[in-house]
């Protein structure tokens, strides 16, 4: 049977109440993050069925590895957050595996967004304007952020590819689905001077920020591949060795076919059923779960839009 998630919430500084619209109880009105499929150890899920029921997604994972099939990684790869940015996010960075593992003890941090709502004129930081290391290092040094950071309009739909190495920022207004590395590590560059609830500036990491972006002629976002597969709408998003992000949105009857041993599953529209080797769960928007090698027969059934990772 697929192994149902219990969210982990986040409080942030950006954060707000808009989660409650997956039909989440979130604790406070800031609110940022909802960790839907985490075995990370700063927010792992607790399993809600099963024989696993009351342990966490990391103890199955070191547990019962026959679940996820012959892989090669010692933890869990990937984390599924969704997003609320009632405010902007800090400018920041993220480290590739290379360098993290020296000085972090964690994964790199590859992610990717998956726009689910974006209020009108709403924004995103991508990538930056310097043609070498020594403007970069400039630039940051001058704190020049109006001309250093490219900023582009987002709407739903929208789906951004966010190496490490990519100085990126969720602007005010934006709710996401991020597919990311399961690290937790984060370099800020810029805060826009805001102080948290004690009156303390948030930590700026500059140095390693300098250390770790990946300058490039080219955008690193990817081109989606569209395909209509027994009538229901597919899109492949980005598939490469970090990741597999890709679309359903169902209308009616999905005879599924797992591309991978593990496939990571979010419900982000609508409702339906998934019946899997004969038994029947209800989906809801806001459902998180993973299926293992053990679910072989599934059906989808219903009107909804889900986004399906796996490594």
């Amino acid at each position: 049977m697929p192994l149902f998630l219990q969210p982990v919430f986040q409080e942030r500084i950006w954060g707000g109440t808009a989660l409650k619209s997956f039909n989440y109880d979130i604790p406070n009105e800031y609110t940022g993050e909802c960790w839907g499929i985490s075995a990370h150890p700063n927010g792992p899920n607790i399993i809600e069925n099963g024989k696993h029921k009351g342990k966490t997604l990391e103890a199955v994972w070191n547990e019962d590895k026959a679940l996820f099939g012959e892989t090669g990684d010692t933890k869990f790869p990937l984390l599924t957050k969704i997003l609320d940015a009632n405010d902007k996010l800090s400018v920041q960075v993220h480290p590739n595996d290379e360098y993290a593992q020296k000085y972090e003890g964690e994964y790199g941090k590859t992610e990717c967004w998956y726009i689910l709502d974006a209020q009108e004129d709403a924004e995103i930081i991508y990538d930056v304007n310097a043609k070498n290391q020594d403007e970069l290092n400039e630039m940051i040094d001058r704190q020049q952020f109006d001309t250093l950071f490219k900023t582009v309009k987002v709407q739903a739909g929208d789906f951004f590819y966010v190496p490490a190495g990519t100085v990126h920022a969720i602007g005010k207004g934006i709710m996401i689905l991020e597919t990311q590395q399961s690290s937790d590590t984060t370099y800020r560059i810029y805060d826009y001077d805001r102080v948290d609830k004690d009156g303390n500036k948030r930590d700026l990491h500059l140095e390693q920020s300098k250390a770790v972006i990946h300058l490039s002629e080219d955008s690193p976002n990817t081109t989606p591949i569209h395909e209509n597969i027994q009538g229901q709408q597919y899109t492949q998003f980005v598939s490469n060795d970090f990741c597999t992000v890709e679309r359903w949105v169902i209308a009616g009857n999905l005879n599924y076919r797992k591309p991978h041993d593990y496939c990571l599953v979010s419900i982000v529209e609508g409702s339906g059923q998934i019946t899997v080797d004969g038994s029947d769960y209800s989906l809801n928007k806001g459902m998180h779960f993973i299926l293992t090698t053990e679910d072989t027969e599934i059906k989808f059934n219903g009107d909804m839009t889900m986004i399906v990772s796996h490594v």
